[in-house]
């Protein structure tokens, strides 16, 4: 069922004193819930729900608000819950007119309400943040003509994976759903196969590799044993869980070194090894993102997820499109580095770092400012959650990208208020800009 309207007058109570008589109207989290428009966020999710099917859902904003503040202050979905309890701006930023002792809702409502919004919802989410980056005066509008585009690594939470690993864990999974599918194995490997992958780890810390590829062969040997066992013995309706475990068998026996779409980690088949040339870690296990800033403010204006390690060049139109729905204008001129040449985006004025030909002093200096690009993408992964991502299967790669731009442009914003609580200015934020830099220069 459709979750209420936030009221614009909402009834008062005896005896208890509202939220906003308890905080500081100068605070920069009561600034910023002025500047988003939460209305429109209603107004557009609300598509999202049954009318007339179910209990009534939790708010909106309650439930946007909470994802704002988790990736500000790089929570995960229990600790905002409990901590939103604790503090009273954080309530006043969900819409809440008095304080609440009890948790707004339950932890697994917000993974429900990303899977619910989808990726277009949380763009709406980005691009909300650039109107409150522009009524902020944080980020102008002129700005968003010129961007600058990059592309990283967005890590998955899995254990690296091994070979050794990788056999071990299929051939415990697959003999543990077989037993529940009431399939009866003439032989399971449960000493052998823990003993042997024990021994492949001693023999790769002594460097002894020829005793060690002998012990993966008996590893995969296990495992093509217990395949095959359950093969002959697969009832009439296997379950799909168990299915899908034969066919990850089936492809870990099959990959070789250089195999391509290899196989990684068996909860995460999504999961691509991308080698970016560093040497501190030659290899990452993840997906490639492609970021794009502003080049004066480096104000997030796209961050998406790229599937299958494309070649960057490749990717720049796509993501020059996703600027122009999340800033709602076409994007002029755009920087990158040397990874981008042979693009595709030609009706775009492209400027590759290094190049001589048409660059201007002015357009030069900006090439420099490019590379200011790479600090808030290592913000995005400190400071956020774009270091490591922790929501499940591919749709959540492509939230949890948009989610840390999300992040990184609010705390912008609040960086940009508390300087004028600091100031200890009260007139209207456009004016206080203004004004500030006047005092600065004179």
């Amino acid at each position: 069922m459709k979750p209420k309207s936030t009221p614009k007058h909402p009834q008062k109570r005896l005896f208890e004193i509202e939220l906003i008589d308890l905080v500081s109207p100068r605070h920069e989290l009561v600034r910023l819930a002025e500047l988003i428009d939460w209305q429109r966020l209603e107004v557009e999710f609300g598509e999202h729900y049954c009318a007339n099917n179910g209990a009534a859902a939790k708010p909106i904003r309650l439930m946007a608000g909470l994802e704002y503040l988790k990736q500000i202050n790089k929570l995960s979905d229990e600790r905002i819950v409990e901590a939103w309890c604790e503090n009273p701006y954080w309530q006043y930023f969900c819409g809440m007119q008095f304080f609440s002792h009890e948790l707004p809702c339950d932890p697994s409502l917000m993974s429900r309400f990303r899977r619910r919004i989808g990726e277009q919802g949380v763009e709406l989410m980005l691009s909300v943040t650039v109107d409150a980056g522009l009524k902020s005066n944080t980020v102008k509008a002129s700005s968003l003509r010129e961007v600058v585009v990059d592309s990283t690594v967005m890590e998955k939470n899995i254990a690296h994976p091994t070979d050794s690993k990788l056999l071990e864990r299929c051939r415990k999974k697959l003999t543990m759903l077989a037993k529940e599918a009431g399939v009866r194995l003439r032989q399971s490997y449960a000493r052998q196969g823990p003993k042997m992958a024990m021994q492949v780890g001693r023999y790769a810390h002594a460097k002894q590799f020829k005793r060690m590829r002998k012990a993966l062969k008996k590893q995969k040997n296990y495992l093509r044993r217990v395949l095959r066992d359950v093969m002959r013995n697969l009832p009439a309706e296997p379950t799909s869980e168990l299915v899908q475990m034969m066919l990850k068998a089936e492809q870990l026996l099959k990959q070789e070194k250089h195999s391509k779409n290899k196989l990684y980690s068996l909860q995460e088949p999504a999961v691509e090894c991308i080698a970016k040339g560093k040497s501190a870690k030659p290899y990452e296990f993840g997906v490639k993102v492609s970021v794009a800033t502003t080049v004066k403010e480096q104000f997030i204006v796209a961050s998406h997820a790229m599937h299958g390690n494309p070649y960057d060049g490749d990717t720049l139109l796509k993501t020059l499109h996703i600027v122009e729905d999340v800033t709602n204008q076409r994007a002029q001129t755009c920087y990158v580095d040397r990874g981008y040449r042979g693009h595709m985006a030609q009706r775009y004025e492209v400027y590759i770092a290094g190049q001589k030909r048409g660059v201007t002093p002015s357009i030069k200096r900006k090439l420099k400012r490019r590379n200011a690009i790479e600090p808030i993408i290592g913000h995005m992964k400190q400071d956020g959650h774009l270091g490591l991502n922790r929501l499940k299967g591919k749709l959540g790669d492509k939230l949890n990208a948009i989610l840390a731009g999300i992040g990184q442009n609010c705390r912008k914003i609040l960086a940009t208020l508390r300087l004028f609580y600091a100031w200890n200015l009260q007139w209207p934020i456009s004016v206080q800009v203004q004004q500030l830099t006047y005092s600065v220069r004179y």
